[in-house]
Formats: structure tokens, sequence, C-alpha cells
């Protein structure tokens, strides 16, 4: 039986409401300011021409030098021309110039710096290192040239500034992406099939904008200031228009009579570098939440052709077969070692063990989508009878969405809370599917009715803080289903609900898999959730399957010492009041894992034999496996259940 779940949800206009502005003035009133000061600026220099009592060049040598009067509100100059209109129409070639090197910086700076962070490898060492050389030019020497060559013009020396400059945002750019990129909704996004132009332009550019923002208010104050000082040293040309900084000049020739003339265009320019400063603050302020840490991914990732064997082979009518994976890290300390099972087509197999086993880092292999400094250097992983590790990203990114798609533990963190629900179902929808933009739509509503949402209209204009846990869930399971994939990877997807919103979304993943015939393999350490759900078990433990069989078997017979033990630990099984057995020590960390079976330093039957040579799976019965040379015998003394 289908249930259906409505939930109220605040409209996706309440984070922009008409109470915005009143927001704004309390919590950032000097950046507020400082943007009506430069709207102000720019409002003046388009109604110069209706604003300004005199043309810029009117000449009236009656009133050379004169200060403030009622004909000359901010007095005249050397020629007698009005310094309000001179100061008026030089705001127009001031900002425009400004703006020029602005553009020029930001093209450049941008796109190169989200390429480099994103993409790394080579394309990440070409860009840094264009970067560093072009910061140790010095942009005097450079400008100057420039203006040398192109006849003293203004715009040729602001496109030349903002080349100059671009290196530094790329870098800052390049570190924002290399946080970016490691999020949840990134990792979403890639397994849903999204292709990078899409992911770089859509995520990863709207989550750097703060940092961009607060660098290109800083620049902008920067070429103002700048221009002004090229036309101060009289090394640009801007012709018969003025500029503040040109004003400067003429003022500087006459200061010892007249000093009053640096008063206008110096408060000018202070002023406006000043407000690009405050807005600039603003910006970080706003953003100072975003995290911080960096991590670098590898240039080239080495891959072991040389998996260890198991003896537990591969069934053939698998849809998805693991075979001998290995996953290392850094210099070779392993993760995952000779990882083997298989998931048959619209069935459910947990892979279970303790946290630190190795459950995520093999479902992240099978996806292709290992952390940074992280490879799979050895095994198979068969989708579909192709081998994704030996085809590479070409052979992953050819099944992600359409193929085998993704839920993760953090149902919030795996959506971009600057993109609606809407444009997060139209962006997968449309990786799969050619619609009009109605079909698209339409289809969207169709995946949230698909897992019981309703009122589809509020919440594809909904933003995820907008929604429960348990929605954005069910809206992570839609994202997955939008490609129809054949088999869904799901990590841990009711670790963070509330237990009757776990059972729902439980409940909804075998009412889908029904309907759909996908396979599932879930990412669990709840046995609860296995014995609910899941046809077979993988239990892992150091990074290694140690054993695998159908549910029922599991429960009622383990043939591995440490599977007995956390069934022995789950009080869902306990009598009532028993006091529960425990575990002694800890999983062994990676680098650190014993020779022999990893489990012997906590297994109360470990002999000379359990630690004497690697352990491969052993097969027991028709459909299981272990990996304890001794099951016979334990089974034999009582320690393992018949």
């Amino acid at each position: 039986m289908t249930t259906t779940l409505t939930m109220d949800v605040r409209p996706a206009s309440s984070g922009a409401g008409p109470h915005w502005l009143r927001r704004a003035l309390r919590h950032q009133p000097l950046g507020v300011a400082a943007v009506g000061y430069l709207i102000l600026l720019v409002l003046a220099g388009l109604l110069a021409p209706a604003l300004a009592p005199y043309d810029p060049q009117a000449q009236d040598l009656t009133t050379v030098l004169s200060g403030p009067s009622a004909a000359h509100w901010l007095g005249s100059d050397s020629l007698g021309r009005d310094v309000l209109s001179r100061l008026l129409y030089g705001i127009d070639p001031s900002l425009v110039n400004t703006v020029t090197a602005l553009v020029v910086f930001l093209a450049l700076g941008v796109p190169f710096g989200i390429l480099a962070g994103y993409r790394g490898g080579w394309i990440d060492a070409t860009i840094s290192r264009i970067a560093e050389l072009a910061l140790g030019i010095p942009a005097i020497i450079i400008v100057l040239v420039v203006l040398a060559v192109f006849s003293s013009s203004p715009t040729a020396a602001m496109v030349a500034l903002g080349v100059l400059g671009a290196p530094g945002l790329t870098r800052v750019t390049r570190g924002v992406t290399l946080v970016v990129r490691e999020e949840l909704f990134v990792t979403a996004a890639r397994v849903a099939g999204v292709r990078p132009w899409r992911i770089m332009s859509g995520h990863v550019l709207r989550r750097t904008l703060g940092p961009v923002l607060v660098q290109a208010s800083v620049f902008a104050g920067i070429s103002l200031a700048f221009q002004a000082a090229l036309a101060f040293l009289g090394v640009t040309s801007g012709g018969d228009r003025p500029s503040w900084g040109a004003m400067i000049g003429d003022a500087s020739t006459v200061i010892t009579t007249n000093p009053w003339l640096l008063v206008p265009p110096g408060l000018a320019i202070a002023f406006t570098v000043l407000a690009f400063g405050v807005l600039g603050d603003s910006i970080r302020d706003l953003t100072s939440g975003e995290p911080a840490t960096v991590t670098r991914r590898t240039a080239k990732q080495a891959r072991d052709p040389k998996p260890k064997l198991s003896i537990v082979d591969a069934t053939s009518d698998a849809l998805l077969n693991v075979r001998g994976l290995n996953v290392s890290a850094g210099a070779g300390t392993a993760l995952v070692s000779d990882a083997t099972f298989q998931v048959r087509a619209g069935e459910t197999v947990a892979l279970v063990g303790e946290s630190g086993c190795g459950k995520t880092m093999t479902a992240l292999a099978v996806l292709g989508l290992l952390p940074a400094a992280v490879r799979a250097d050895g095994g198979e992983v068969i989708f579909d009878s192709t081998d994704l590790v030996a085809g590479g990203p070409k052979a992953y990114r050819a099944v992600r969405g359409s193929g085998i798609a993704y839920i993760a533990q953090d149902a919030l963190g795996s959506l971009d809370p600057t993109h609606t629900i809407g444009s997060h179902l139209k962006e997968v929808i449309g990786c799969h599917d050619r619609l009009s933009a109605r079909d698209t739509r339409a289809r969207a509503v169709e995946l949230l009715n698909q897992v019981n949402l309703t009122d589809t209209d509020r919440v594809l204009a909904s933003y995820p803080h907008e929604i429960s846990g348990g929605m954005a869930q069910r809206v992570n399971i839609a994202l997955a289903l939008a490609g129809r994939p054949r088999l869904v990877i799901a990590d841990e997807p009711t670790t963070a609900l509330d237990v009757t919103v776990q059972a729902e979304i439980l409940r909804l993943l075998r009412e889908l898999q029904e309907d759909t015939g996908m396979a599932i393999l879930l990412i669990t350490h709840d046995w609860g959730v296995v014995a609910d759900i899941a046809d077979r078990a993988v239990v892992m433990y150091a990074g290694e399957v140690v054993e695998q069989s159908d549910v029922d078997t599991l429960f009622r017979a383990p043939r591995f010492p440490y599977s007995a033990a956390l069934l022995a630990a789950d009080p869902n099984s306990a009598p009532e009041g028993a006091r529960l057995p425990t575990l002694p020590g800890r999983v062994p960390p990676p680098g650190s894992w014993p020779s022999g079976c990893r489990f012997a330093a906590r297994c109360a039957h470990v002999r000379d034999v359990c630690t004497a040579g690697e352990v491969p799976l052993i097969p027991v019965g028709a459909h299981a496996a272990t990996r304890c040379v001794r099951v016979d015998d334990l089974v034999q003394e009582g320690a393992l259940p018949q």
C-alpha cells in the first residue's frame, strides 16, 4: 500500500520577501550605504548633461581659480571651467574604465580558477604555474609599455591592468573551488550524470560568488585609483573628456595658490574607493561561514594490475560484480583490500560493518568518486558486463545516473542550497531526457509523486533549507530515479532521520524496488535496517569482506566471529533486561592491519593458524562465504550456531 506524505512547506520566496531591505539595513548598514552611494554615482554620471550647470569645456576667464560661489558651486579651475560640471562629466570615463578592467579581471580569473580547481591534474598544474609567473611581472612596467604602444589609450591600460590582476583572482577562485568540489551536492550531481561544465557553471560558480565578489570590489577600487594615478602623471590621453585623475593633475599645478581644486576630485575618488572597500567587507561578512579547508587532488591515479584472488567467484547473472577490489591512499596505505561481492538485478544487498571498516569507501570506488589522493589500484568493478575500473572516467560517466544512482546519508547536504528543488530536478532530468520546458516540469512532478510528495508546486519552488530532512531525502530519491537507474547505492539513507521517517523511507525504497525492478546496494551499520529491507548481507571488517550470505542465514547461523558478535550486541534481538555482550578493542586503522585474520586480536577463538597467512573468502554452503579458517571447528565447538 502506498503512503502519501503531506507536510507544510514554507514558500520559496520567504528568503526574499518585502522585508529584505530592513534586514539588510540591520545587519549590513554600511554595505547598503555603499551600494546606495554607487547607484547615485552611476545615475549622476548618466544624467550629467542634465545635471551639470555648464559645459565641461566652457571657459570663463573672468572667474579663473575662483572658490565656491553661487555661480560655481565648487569653484572654477585655472581656465575658468566649472569644477562641478567637470566632476559630473568625469564620472562616466572613470567608471567605464573601472568596469573595463573589472570585466577583464573577472572574465579571465573566474573561469580559469574554477577550471583549475575542479578538473585538477595537469590542467590545474598548468594554470597555476602560469598564474604564478604572471604574478611576478611588475604591473606598472607592462601598463606603461601598453600605453606607449597604444597611444596613451586609457582603455588599453585598463585592459592590461585586468589581465595582470586576473592571476590573483584565479588563485583565490581555485582555492574555493577545491573546497566546493568536495561538497556532497557536487558528488550527487556527478552521480546523477550532470556534465562537468554544467556543474562548474551551475553549482561551483554560485558557491564561489562570495569570495569572487569580495575580490571584485577590492579590484574595482584599485582600478579607479590606478587610472587616476595614470591621468595625474599625464601618461593617458582622454581627449576632451574630463576625468577625476586629470582634474587632480591640473589642481597639482596650482596647489600653492588654490589648494581647494584638489578637494572635489580627491574626495570623489576617496569616497568611491571607500564604497568599493566597504562593499567588499560586507560581502566578506555575509559569506564568512563558508568552509576554508582545502584538499589537493593527486595528478594521477596509479592502478595495480594484480588484484588478490578470491576463492568465491562472481556469478554470471549479477548486475554488479565487484572482484578483488583494492583501494589505497597516499603512498599506498590500503583502505580496502580484496573486496568481492555481487548484486543481482532486483535484489537488495546490505554492506554492513562498524564505522571505519571501508563500507563507504567501497561504495565510492564502485561509483568512481573516490576522494582526492585515494585511488582504486586493483580489482574489477563490472557493471552490466563493463569493467568500470579498466574503462576509467569515461566508463563511469556512461553509467552514472542512468545505470547507477546514489542516495547520500546527508539529505540536505547533497542538495545545493543556492538552487530550488525544481532546479535540481530539471537539471538532472535534462541530463537524461530531451524534453520541452513543460514536459520537464511534468516529469519533475511525476518524480515527486513517485516518492509520495504532494503539493508539488510548493516543493518545486522551495529551497533545501525550507523543507524537512525527511522531505529532502525523498527529493534525493527522486533525483536518483530521474535517470531510471538499474542500481541505486544508498549510503545510510536513514541515519540522520527520526525513527518514524526512517520507516517511511525504507517502505518507500521497497515500493520503488517493486515498481521499477531496480537493485539496491545499501550501506548501513543498523541490523534492523538489514532485517527490514535486505535480501543478502556483506559484512566488512578492517577494509575487507569477512562474510557474505543471505540475510536469513546470516541472522540464524553467522559464519564469522565478528558477525556473530555484532548480532549478539544488537539490542533489538537481546532478551529484555539482559546485559548486552561487548566486543573488546577496536577496528585497527589502515596501515596497522595485522597479517592473517584482521579480527584475530579481538577474537576469543584465535589460534596460530588464524595469523599464519592471508585468509581468502571460503565458500560455506551454496551462496555464502566466510574469511574464517576455523569455521568448521567453531561450529563443532558450539562457538557458532549450527
